[in-house]
């Protein structure tokens, strides 16, 4: 009997839930055929305070020429684009705060919404493997907004935003660097190190970078023809003069000078 009770408690507690759902749903139908245009923005408005993006985003785009140029405009407009936000299209969300920003330059909204086209690139860009096009815009927009809004609430935000985005370009260049190293392409790597060394001087990986930049000139000469091979070897000994005389102590030094011995060697030959 206890057994039987349950279920019928359960199925009670189901059907009230459909029939909720239900009704729900037919109020939100309602809402949507109705033609009562202030109606249907005053319901906008209730479902963006509960956070129904879905449901407040259908209404407004319902709206938006229908209130286009008059005092509401701005506000359908600003809640659109976030709403895109919230559901996760950050490309549709971004191009609606872009459009927002120079549309309405003296709104109420406008500081909000050009922070929020700079972080609708954010939340776009990428792990540092791929493609980071949306990493850069990020770091351009969110300059921008800094210098339009030097006062901001934000700076502190945003500052610690553009340091991740920064990392993230730097690990980007570590890693294309390396890749060219693993794939035994020495000559190719030594242009990419090189690069990562001077575009990003403070890196974290300055280091290693500098180890495989003198690894990468040893291995090029190494392997070279008998022509290049002075020129090379004497690139990869400039290499190590470098790299000791900033890491005397480094964690790489035995290898590195191994490098140099078999260096000073070969162009002992030579000579």
């Amino acid at each position: 009997m206890k057994i039987q009770g349950l279920f019928k408690f359960e199925r009670i507690v189901l059907l009230s839930f459909i029939i909720v759902l239900l009704s729900s749903c037919s109020g939100f139908e309602k809402v949507l055929k109705s033609k009562d245009y202030e109606y249907k923005y005053k319901m906008a408005l209730e479902y963006y305070k509960k956070k129904d993006h879905y449901r407040y985003v259908t209404l407004l785009e319902q709206l938006q020429n229908v209130y286009k140029g008059t005092f509401r405009a701005d506000t359908i407009d600003f809640y659109l684009a976030q709403g895109y936000f919230h559901q996760g299209d950050y490309l549709l969300a971004g191009h609606q705060f872009d459009m927002f920003r120079k549309n309405y330059q003296r709104s109420v909204f406008t500081e909000e919404a050009e922070f929020m086209y700079a972080y609708c690139y954010y939340m776009s860009s990428p792990r540092p493997e791929l493609d980071q096009t949306n990493t850069l815009a990020a770091i351009e927009a969110f300059t921008e907004f800094i210098n339009r809004y030097p006062n901001t609430s934000r700076k502190a935000e945003v500052n610690k935003i553009m340091v991740e985005l920064r990392d993230k370009l730097v690990e980007k260049s570590y890693l294309s660097a390396m890749l060219y190293y693993k794939i035994g392409d020495y000559k190719a790597a030594i242009v990419a190190i090189r690069n990562s060394i001077r575009d990003y001087p403070e890196s974290k990986h300055r280091e290693e970078l500098m180890f495989h930049l003198l690894k990468a000139s040893y291995l090029l000469a190494d392997n070279s023809i008998e022509s290049k091979r002075r020129e090379r070897f004497q690139n990869a000994l400039d290499e190590y003069y470098s790299f000791i005389s900033e890491y005397p102590s480094s964690k790489y030094s035995s290898e590195a000078k191994k490098m140099y011995d078999a260096t000073m060697k070969v162009l002992q030959n030579l000579n």
